[in-house]
C-alpha cells in the first residue's frame, strides 16, 4: 500500500513517539516538498514539535502538476494541495490527511483519506499497538490533537476498548 501524507499526521504521531506505525502498516509513505518544508520549519521551532526529524523512509517527491480543482481552493494550505495532487498523481492508496476540509476534498477527488484514529485502529488490529487508549491520551494532552469525543468512542468501540 502506496499512501501520501500530509504534515500534520505525521507530526502527531512523531511527537508521541508511533511514527514507526506508518512504515509498518504502509508499503511506502510518500510526502510532497511542502509537506518536508512545513516538517522541518515546526521541527526547528520552539514549539510542542521542536526537536523531531521526518523519518529516513520517508520518501520526498513533487507532484508534476497541480490540477486547478486543487491549485484554486483556498481553504487548502500548501502540503494539502502538494500531497492531494500527487496521491491523484502516482495513484496512492490513500492520502493521510486529518484536516476535515481536506478529507473533504479527498473524498471529491476520489481518493481514500486515512487519519490519524484509521491509522491507530490499523495498529491496533494488526497487532502493532496493546492499547489504544494511551496513545490517543497522549495526543489529546501533548500534541493538543483536536477530535470529538464521538469520534474517539467510535474508534475505542471498533478495537474493543
Amino acid at each position: 500500500m502506496i499512501v501520501v501524507a500530509d504534515t500534520s499526521v505525521i507530526l502527531n504521531l512523531a511527537l508521541v513517539g508511533h511514527e514507526n506505525l506508518l512504515d509498518a502498516i504502509f508499503h511506502e509513505v510518500v510526502v510532497p516538498p511542502a509537506v518536508q518544508a512545513e516538517f522541518v520549519r515546526l521541527a526547528g521551532s520552539s514549539g510542542r514539535f521542536a526537536g523531531l526529524t521526518l523519518p529516513n523512509w520517508i520518501r520526498v517527491q513533487a507532484p508534476e502538476t497541480i490540477p486547478t480543482s486543487i491549485a484554486g481552493d483556498a481553504d487548502l494550505d500548501p502540503g494539502e494541495s502538494q500531497a492531494l495532487a500527487l496521491a491523484l498523481e502516482i495513484r496512492a492508496d490513500g492520502v493521510l490527511i486529518d484536516e476535515a476540509h481536506g478529507r473533504f476534498i479527498a473524498i471529491e477527488l476520489g481518493l481514500t483519506p486515512i487519519g490519524v484514529l484509521g491509522i491507530l485502529v490499523r495498529a491496533k488490529r494488526d497487532g502493532l499497538l496493546p492499547t489504544m487508549a494511551p496513545v490517543i491520551k497522549a495526543l489529546l494532552a501533548k500534541a493538543r490533537f483536536r477530535v470529538s469525543d464521538a469520534l474517539i468512542l467510535e474508534a475505542l468501540r471498533l478495537v474493543g476498548e
